[in-house]
């Protein structure tokens, strides 16, 4: 029995557009064989709640264009055994279109990469939180329905993220994989891997008033700044929104997750080839910030039981769910009957500008998308970016939104997820 799989990547594109090897520099070769693990491969371990082994886990598997092996998606139940992994990786990305083109999403990659181009400063995720979200054949929305219908451009989308929403780390942490795909009608496509910066590290916005955040040092420690910003909820949001007096109804919109990426790819001269702004949004995630709490942080599902001196407390379905409206004592942050577990995410495909009409195609840059080349040094990712100049449109794209209604829940995930 075997559910490992084999790294399709850009070596399946110059036969889907139609170019010959000579004009990719790619050639027909076998599947690659794995030479060792990554250091994403491997590092999941069941939870009380969880039934699978780490041998079934990591039977979800990819070889990645390094030759090294890397966990790959999984669905949250293993159809062979019936047993529970506890988290989920979001929309199963063998239904894309583009899945034909890339493969397996090999979880970790990039960061595998920056091991070889910064070994003094490695940045590690943990694996729950890699999540895929696509969708085929969407159109653009370029702000009004009279635009959007003149132009009426499609898309194939496939996107990854690295989103944990249950530990500290984005507190601080601005540095997240992220695997982005896009094909559409007007010729635009990219397909690229990086380290995205999203905001400064060391601090985020608060979700329900933008104020910033200022929590520490990041890791690494000399993380770059980013364009974009996290939105994350903390103690103070919980205070004036979730603990209300009797009578009122929580707000519970301010357990709200809103990653907003601003990137480019880069030439090594600096010529930007092409600029990203994809939003990533997370829904009653199982964690916010609380400068009081052990590794500060807090728990939402912890805030169900809490009644303060004038008498507020949380109140609304949230609550009456995971605690059967108050008669189920100690429901812990990572049980199955907590709805605080980050399920519910959607994706906004913003704008993608290309510049790069000369070419080529393929483009090697660092784990940061920077010092585009073309050809392949220590520590960099192929990087596909289409032979296009889409820059004097004028018109900015604000959506598709991709997982509206969607819940990758289920009866035996929870946080951490």
């Amino acid at each position: 029995m075997t559910r490992s799989y084999y790294w399709l990547g850009l070596a399946a594109l110059p036969a889907l557009l139609g170019l010959g090897a000579c004009d990719s520099g790619f050639s027909t070769r076998p599947p690659l064989t794995a030479t060792g693990p990554a250091a994403s491969f491997g590092i999941w371990t069941p939870g009380p709640n969880d039934t699978c082994s780490p041998a079934i886990h990591d039977a979800y598997s990819v070889v990645g264009p390094d030759a090294k092996r890397y966990p790959t998606w999984h669905p949250p139940i293993d159809p062979v055994t019936g047993c529970s992994f506890g988290h989920e990786h979001g929309r199963d990305p063998r239904g894309s279109k583009l899945y034909a083109v890339v493969g397996p999403i090999p979880f970790g990659y990039a960061n595998e990469q920056l091991d070889t181009w910064d070994p003094a400063n490695p940045r590690h995720e943990d694996h729950v939180g890699h999540k895929i979200e696509w969708e085929n054949n969407v159109p653009l929305n370029f702000g009004s329905d009279a635009a959007s219908s003149l132009f009426d451009i499609r898309c194939d989308v496939l996107v990854k993220l690295h989103q944990g929403t249950h530990s500290k780390d984005a507190f601080t942490n601005n540095l997240h994989e992220l695997a982005y795909h896009i094909r559409c009608t007007d010729g635009t496509q990219l397909h690229i891997t990086l380290l995205v910066a999203i905001g400064d590290p060391g601090q985020f916005e608060r979700s329900c008033d933008g104020t910033t955040v200022v929590v520490g040092p990041a890791t690494p420690a000399n993380s770059p700044p980013g364009g974009g910003r996290r939105i994350i909820p903390d103690r103070t949001c919980i205070d004036q929104f979730v603990l209300v007096p009797p009578g009122q109804r929580s707000d519970f919109g301010v357990l709200h997750e809103s990653w907003q990426t601003s990137f480019s790819l880069q030439r090594a001269d600096g010529h930007g080839l092409a600029f990203l702004n994809p939003y990533f949004q997370v829904f009653l995630p199982s964690r916010f910030y609380d400068p009081a709490s052990v590794n500060v942080v807090g728990r939402p599902i912890d805030v169900c039981y809490e009644v303060t001196p004038s008498g507020a407390r949380a109140q609304g379905e949230e609550c009456d769910q995971s605690t059967g409206a108050g008669t189920i004592s100690g429901v812990t942050f990572d049980d199955p009957r907590s709805v605080f577990n980050g399920v519910e995410r959607v994706v906004d495909i913003n704008d993608n500008v290309i510049d790069n009409a000369q070419g080529p195609v393929f483009w090697f840059t660092d784990p940061f998308g920077k010092n585009g080349r073309t050809e392949a040094f220590p520590g960099s990712i192929r990087q596909f970016i289409a032979a296009l100049d889409n820059t004097r449109g004028g018109l900015n794209v604000s959506g598709p939104t991709l997982g509206r209604n969607r819940d990758y829940g289920g009866p035996r995930v929870h946080a951490p997820n």
